[in-house]
């Protein structure tokens, strides 16, 4: 596996467009509340310690080979556990999920750190990371690459091993609420 930065470097961005101020984090934000995304809880495992939160920054990048990224803010536990590791799951939540979607946002404020795994059922596939049983789809990753990108870590993963189910909802997040969609 090559360790070589996949990045046009001979490429310059347009100098108009990059002489524009952008647009405001508030600005952003309020705009982003409008993208309905899927929710996930990324987990990972080093040595016996699990983390693991609630995200939406998660993306297909290719099928072949089976590639997704999953950003993570450097200030969660998570963020060291996968840096230290190099792997991770993303577990696609369905409808009923709800809850432990909040367990592992912090919205719960009397549950932390080991304790968000008293939540759910959990087991593991490939590489160690915590799997949630009853998820839409577990994707259990290795770790190819770690972006610093600002307040995070973007995390290219190659996909070991997968899981799916069939039925159920899908627990998306819309104007800063879950919601379910049927699949």
């Amino acid at each position: 596996m090559s360790q070589d930065i996949n990045q046009l470097l001979d490429w310059t961005p347009n100098a108009r467009l990059a002489a524009l101020p952008p647009v405001t984090s508030e600005e952003h934000r309020y705009g982003m509340r409008h993208f309905a995304v899927g929710v996930t809880i990324i987990t990972a495992r080093d040595g016996e310690t699990r983390a693991g939160l609630t995200a939406t920054a998660v993306c297909s990048v290719t099928a072949d080979p089976p590639r997704l990224v999953v950003f993570v803010n450097k200030n969660v536990a998570a963020s060291d556990v996968i840096l230290n590791s190099g792997a991770l799951c993303v577990n696609v939540l369905a409808g009923d999920q709800e809850e432990i979607a909040k367990v592992f946002a912090g919205m719960l404020k009397e549950v932390h750190g080991e304790a968000r795994f008293e939540h759910g059922r959990w087991r593991e596939l490939a590489t160690g990371a915590p799997t949630l049983d009853g998820s839409l789809a577990n994707f259990d990753c290795r770790v190819i690459k770690v972006f610093d990108e600002s307040t995070h870590h973007a995390f290219l993963c190659e996909v070991l091993a997968t899981c799916e189910r069939n039925d159920g909802e899908a627990l998306i997040y819309l104007n800063g609420a879950f919601r379910r969609i049927p699949q």
